[in-house]
């Protein structure tokens, strides 16, 4: 998942030629759909839909909407801009697991796939582990795809990870034996953390929040074309032409 803070659609456009086969999903950072033209908007999905990839709002501005009691008209205006999926999270409010069930079943009868996002935007905040998979388990049975797990951009004293940046292992190796890693988004913004997450996960680990250059960066250390990752991956260069 990559996050879009303000592309322009001659740079979406360029993003998804290049790189559009390596990506599954683009965010529309925080609230920024809020400031974008919702002309432009349809037109992003309708060309991410074009190469394979779906197109959502973040989180934070579905947060604005459940503050306001205006959740229900935003899975509306969400579908109505051509988007397939939706955020559900609470990085910065109170959700009630009654409410957070109840809106990931609407998406779903909406016709609205689900990505929920697990974890809270205040640094030095660690989720208890035991939280989080009930929130998992709870996430998955009301219909949602995917779990993200929160890292913030910075990827820093939040989630797990330490103030440095570096992975609480002891975290992470809780969070894949009580969950199915296949449907964790694991935020990684830094290259380190990518690493250290590939060699544990494999090369098909699921990564949110990379910026839209580091892209075919990232894929490079998936397969092995970057030293870092050269002697794990490297026969999944394939053939040369």
């Amino acid at each position: 998942m990559v996050m879009d803070k303000g592309l322009g659609l001659t740079a979406f456009r360029d993003l998804l030629e290049l790189a559009g086969s390596h990506l599954d999903f683009i965010k529309i950072g925080f609230g920024t759909a809020a400031v974008t033209p919702a002309d432009i908007l349809r037109e992003k999905a309708a060309l991410a839909k074009q190469h394979g990839v779906f197109l959502y709002p973040g989180g934070t501005f579905f947060e604005i909407a459940y503050s306001k009691n205006k959740w229900e008209l935003f899975i509306e205006t969400v579908a109505e801009l051509g988007m397939e999926w939706m955020e559900v999270s609470a990085g910065t409010i109170d959700l009630p697991s009654h409410d957070r069930k109840q809106i990931i079943r609407r998406c779903r009868e909406s016709g609205l796939h689900v990505v929920t996002e697990i974890g809270k935007k205040q640094s030095g905040y660690l989720y208890p582990v035991s939280s989080f998979v009930k929130t998992y388990e709870e996430d998955l049975e009301s219909g949602a795809s995917y779990v993200i797990v929160e890292g913030r951009e910075n990827g820093k004293e939040i989630g797990i990870f330490d103030h440095e940046g570096k992975i609480r292992l002891p975290v992470l190796y809780q969070l894949i034996e009580q969950t199915n890693p296949d449907r964790l988004i694991w935020e990684a913004p830094c290259k380190d953390q990518q690493i250290t997450l590939l060699k544990i996960l494999g090369s098909n680990a699921n990564f949110g929040n990379i910026p839209h250059y580091d892209i075919l960066a990232l894929e490079c250390l998936r397969r092995g074309l970057r030293a870092d990752t050269f002697t794990d991956y490297c026969g999944m260069i394939g053939e040369f032409r």
